[in-house]
């Protein structure tokens, strides 16, 4: 007898952008309430300055989560600047009865020994590091952004950990010490009045001729375009991925989740769901290049199995 496919299954990557805490918690009570997914992260991923603001709700939020039979994994910051911070890392390590997504390094130490996600924030290239993790008790890793498909098939292919790959929404490319929204507002980064709750999906940057390139969040630096990977879902399955990762947007995110849960069911064509999601992005264009081996912003047709 044939062994049965494995089960695909959708997270909802942390929101990764300053949302007022109403929003945040409404965000996400929505989508414990209708969103066809099966893991959700909270948590403070870009500035440790926000995570104050969403804390009374968050409580609430696991609660509403886990009642709707959501796994919550509580991601870490990308960025670990002071003591501070540190101690934020600790005490999620601590929580021995929660399940960790370590984007730091130091997180992955701290969770040593124990179950826990690695985020697409920590560079998992090769085998090697694939190993290295396990050893260390990553049963789930989510891939960087920027792997090509050649590259995502050798991963699959070691064994291991389970795999996850970003199909929506834009790529984490870049974080730093220094908050450009701060700085492009005339402002420093301990004086930086929030200002990048003014856009909530991110401030596009212009090339010098005027063309959208990149889009800053705090400190962080994302792409403009966002990645959709639609069209390859399935070459990705038969990699041996089987868990797909869609980082919120300032659009509806309840609508993205029907798109791809109905794609991975087999009830929607590739180009049919690329239509739905092109009139979700407000005009905000694709990009699959990476998946390719081109440059990230480009966006190609689906052509069949990548060697």
């Amino acid at each position: 007898m044939a062994a049965k496919p494995r089960q695909a299954k959708l997270t909802l990557g942390p929101v990764l952008f300053h949302w007022a805490p109403g929003r945040w918690r409404d965000f996400y009570l929505r989508i414990a309430d209708e969103a066809p997914v099966e893991s959700v992260c909270v948590g403070e991923v870009v500035c440790s300055k926000r995570a104050p603001f969403f804390e009374p709700v968050l409580g609430a939020v696991i609660e509403r989560l886990e009642a709707a039979g959501k796994e919550v994994v509580h991601s870490t910051l990308a960025l670990i600047m002071n003591e501070r911070e540190m101690d934020t890392v600790r005490a999620l390590a601590a929580g021995t009865d929660l399940f960790v997504e370590a984007n730091d390094i130091a997180a992955v130490s701290l969770l040593s020994g124990r179950r826990h996600a690695v985020g697409p924030y920590v560079n998992v290239y090769n085998e090697d590091t694939l190993a290295f993790l396990a050893r260390h008790g990553a049963t789930r890793i989510s891939l960087p952004g920027e792997l090509p498909a050649r590259s995502i098939a050798a991963l699959a292919g070691a064994g291991g950990p389970e795999l996850e790959v970003q199909v929506f929404g834009r790529l984490p490319l870049a974080i730093s010490g220094r908050c450009f929204h701060a700085r492009s507002r005339g402002l420093n980064k301990d004086g930086c009045q929030y200002v990048c709750a003014e856009d909530p999906d991110g401030m596009e940057v212009e090339t010098l001729d005027g063309d959208p390139f990149l889009a800053v969040n705090g400190t962080q630096t994302l792409s403009y375009t966002w990645c959709n990977l639609a069209g390859e879902l399935a070459e990705l399955r038969q990699m041996g991925v089987h868990r797909f990762r869609l980082s919120p947007q300032d659009t509806d995110m309840v609508a993205v989740a029907r798109i791809f849960r109905d794609l991975l069911d087999g009830r929607r064509q590739p180009r049919e769901a690329r239509e739905s999601l092109a009139g979700l992005a407000g005009g905000t264009p694709f990009s699959n290049g990476f998946y390719y081996g081109v440059e990230g912003v480009a966006f190609r047709e689906p052509v069949g199995p990548v060697s």
